[in-house]
């Protein structure tokens, strides 16, 4: 479609102030956890994404009240007349978002049944399903294939479970968060995540009434509680548009001030930007709030001048380089002398973008072996899952369409970073993760139009 194309005419450096909200990776999930209050909830900061859209949908399907704030980015969720819905409107959503299976266990809670469509989100390798429904099954839900997807029951109600996942996946640890919550007894959940977005969904439940208890060693033990009351919560700042915008300042050779960014959820991320040889500045909120900044904390990326230094790289689980970051400072890495290893042991078929960048001059070659020492799901699996990036490159225009939210992204910059006049296709996908990014490269100084 025409105005899903942007022209982008790159080479000039972007430099400017924009402001990052909520997480999108913290907002969608909190806002599925209203679900299970008794009363409304307040979630401030919530940017306006595409997948706040579709978790407002699913959430209205259900009989729950979405509405706008006194604030700007304010959102008002009102669970007390929960229904249920048809198959048939749920699959209007099936494509567009993975969140419906995180709808189950406040569902059984709530109505004592539920329904998962066929998922959809980013196509960056498999994500199964399966752990999701075993955790299911072990707090007592019977599970019921059809042709249209998934039915769940909860006979005997929900009970605490003790559970071990495979891997420390973001997407099982919430799944077990929102249901251990109101389940009967006590639930341990070993090997979880703990990324920041995890710890920030706690304290959310926390404030409804639960009792959820970290310990070391990736072990969280939630208590259950016979009911939930609304909360009041603003989200954590979204780490990965801080990180995609600090990448942007690089590749361009511009200077980027990104409002609301925290250093502490970024700290991984920070250190690597510095080994490149990126300079950044840090505003504490606190200075910021006494007046001595006279802005909003945040932090300030810039490229110094001078070369890049390559490095090598290697996406874990927090506290580990997420794999968010990666495909943004691949695009940068492509500027550094020497050769830059990325080993992505997280996704699959993350690596995919790359191919856009040999496109425009980048010297990007991708490997099944495992270029590093960090456990790998997939090493031996016959995935691309390895890159070695040779530099600096010098990057020309050319035409781009977009596979996928963050590698859109990592697109987009590399469009900017380029000498010459960029189409890129399929735009709009990156309005699932970044809010008003056209208003904020504007912000920036960047030359860029709808065809």
């Amino acid at each position: 479609m025409t105005e899903d194309v942007l022209v982008v005419h790159g080479g000039t450096p972007l430099q400017g102030q924009i402001r990052v909200r909520g997480a999108k990776n913290l907002v969608s999930k909190a806002m599925v956890a209203a679900l299970l209050g008794e009363s409304p909830s307040r979630l401030f900061d919530v940017p306006r994404i595409r997948d706040v859209e579709v978790v407002s949908g699913l959430l209205e399907l259900h009989g729950v009240k979405v509405s706008a704030g006194a604030e700007d980015g304010e959102l008002v969720m009102d669970p007390t007349n929960v229904e249920s819905a048809s198959t048939d409107e749920i699959n209007v959503h099936a494509g567009s978002s993975r969140i419906p299976i995180l709808l189950c266990g406040p569902l059984l809670h709530r109505l004592g049944h539920a329904f998962i469509p066929d998922l959809g989100g980013c196509h960056i390798g498999p994500r199964p399903i399966d752990f999701h429904i075993g955790a299911l099954r072990e707090f007592g839900a019977v599970v019921d294939k059809t042709p249209e997807g998934m039915h769940l029951s909860a006979p005997n109600g929900l009970h605490g479970a003790k559970l071990e996942l495979p891997y420390p996946s973001v997407g099982a640890t919430e799944q077990v968060l929102l249901t251990a919550v109101r389940a009967e007894g006590v639930t341990e959940l070993r090997n979880a995540a703990i990324e920041p977005e995890i710890i920030d969904l706690i304290c959310i439940l926390q404030k409804m009434g639960a009792i959820i208890k970290v310990h070391t060693d990736r072990v969280i033990e939630i208590h259950g509680v016979p009911r939930l009351y609304g909360y009041e919560h603003k989200p954590i700042p979204d780490r990965i548009e801080a990180a995609s915008w600090a990448a942007a300042a690089l590749a361009t050779r511009g200077e980027i001030e990104v409002l609301g960014a925290r250093q502490q959820d970024m700290m991984t991320f920070l250190n690597v930007y510095r080994s490149i040889g990126g300079e950044l500045k840090i505003t504490d909120d606190r200075v910021a709030r006494a007046g001595v900044s006279g802005s909003e904390g945040g932090i300030k990326f810039w490229h110094p001048g001078g070369e890049l230094k390559a490095v090598a790289l290697e996406t874990d689980v927090h506290p580990g380089f997420m794999t968010d970051w990666q495909q943004p400072l691949v695009v940068a890495l492509t500027q550094a002398r020497g050769i830059s290893i990325m080993h992505e042991t997280v996704y699959e078929q993350r690596l995919g973008y790359t191919e856009a960048l040999n496109s425009m001059g980048a010297t990007i070659q991708v490997y099944r072996d495992c270029l590093g020492g960090t456990p790998c799901r997939f090493g031996r699996r016959n995935f691309m899952h390895s890159a070695v990036i040779a530099g600096p490159s010098k990057l020309h225009a050319a035409d781009l369409r977009i596979p996928d939210l963050r590698a859109g992204f990592a697109h987009l910059i590399a469009a900017l970073a380029a000498e010459g006049t960029s189409r890129v296709y399929g735009v709009n996908l990156i309005k699932r993760g970044y809010e008003d990014f056209e208003a904020k490269l504007a912000a920036l100084g960047a030359h860029v139009e709808r065809l």
